[in-house]
């Protein structure tokens, strides 16, 4: 049974080499795909009660509410 005007296969190839080129392709497509899978999930992962707390304190910090040792006090506290 011939395919092609060169041998078996689509388009005549024949087979070969040109196998790679597929496998290549879902190599690249399963990278992708698994790209954004990790992207979505980083971003939908929420802090830790401990990071949230950490951040409310350098906000409050940042604003003048509290003094340095307030602020170091309080994160010791935190750890």
């Amino acid at each position: 049974m011939q395919w092609g005007p060169g041998g078996p296969g689509p388009g005549g190839h024949g087979g070969g080499p040109f196998w790679i080129f597929g496998v290549v392709w879902l190599v690249l497509i399963a990278a992708l795909i698994g790209t954004v899978i990790y992207a979505l999930l980083r971003k939908t992962r929420r802090p830790s009660a401990t990071e949230s707390a950490r951040s409310i304190l350098a906000e409050r910090y940042a604003r003048g509410e509290l003094s340095g040792e307030e602020y170091r006090e309080r994160l010791s506290e935190l750890s």
